[in-house]
């Protein structure tokens, strides 16, 4: 059900009927510099999965502790450099011995930072797509109790997003609304802010890609209130080489299908 735009909020509400309230400003309103909540993020440890990054972790590590003091770099078996590059950076830094996918690194940095006592735990890529000052907005948003998983969406930000890419996305939003039951824009978005009740909620037991299917459903079943955020993606050469293929997405929603299924 989609209501009236709140004046007084400035941003529409989007309500699902079977699992909580998910919610989405709109863009107008979010494009200003963030004022930087320092207890807030304080508060938030930030989970970085690291797979063979070494041009860009230093320089994202590098950014977010300018605005975050605990940043976690979980090193998933990469095999270029990036763990000598994110140890010399990352307050705290954690290796997988081998490759065990983006799954697996975010769920052992979620519950590394759970353990310290972490408030919020944040989500953030290693490849450079991804804006510190997205981030900042959507954790006040967390810390003053708008919601309880602030996602980010890219179709609402200013993203040069190829149209290959986008129909993928747009699809496998449409996929959830019927599997969930949630009705998002933007599903595969990898800048995410969780409560702490909510990252105890929301295990990660998929280890590759097929994570990011996992956790929408995991927010689904926990009838966790969500809220989507706009954020800028920044599309480069690299990030793209580094993108997942159309032949590698329909692999992943096949094994995600049969997961479902069968698990």
């Amino acid at each position: 059900m989609i209501l009236p735009p709140d004046r007084n909020a400035g941003y529409f509400l989007a309500s699902s009927d079977r699992h909580g309230t998910f919610e989405s400003p709109v863009t107008a309103q979010m494009h200003h510099e963030p004022v930087i909540d320092q207890q807030a993020n304080a508060g938030t440890w930030v989970v970085v999965a690291v797979y063979n990054e070494v041009n860009t972790v230093a320089g994202v590590l590098t950014e977010l502790r300018q605005a975050f003091p605990n940043v976690v770099a979980v090193d998933d078996g990469s095999q270029d450099g990036s763990w000598e590059h994110l140890s010399a950076i990352a307050p705290y830094a954690l290796r997988h011995v081998v490759n065990r996918g983006q799954g697996a690194a975010l769920q052992t940095g979620t519950e590394f930072a759970l353990k310290m006592g972490a408030i919020r735990v944040a989500h953030f890529d290693a490849d450079g797509q991804h804006r510190v000052e997205d981030l900042v907005r959507m954790v006040a948003a967390v810390a003053r109790g708008e919601c309880d998983v602030a996602l980010g969406d890219r179709f609402r930000g200013q993203s040069n997003l190829p149209a290959s890419r986008a129909a993928l996305i747009r699809g496998a939003a449409f996929m959830h609304r019927f599997t969930s039951g949630i009705m998002l824009s933007d599903v595969h978005n990898g800048l995410r802010v969780l409560t702490r009740q909510a990252a105890l909620k929301c295990e990660i037991t998929a280890d590759r890609m097929a994570h990011a299917s996992q956790f929408i459903d995991l927010v689904a079943s926990s009838r966790l209130r969500v809220r989507q955020y706009p954020t800028s993606i920044r599309y480069t050469e690299y990030s793209m080489a580094k993108g997942q293929r159309a032949t590698e997405s329909f692999r992943i929603l096949f094994h995600y299908v049969i997961a479902r299924i069968f698990g």
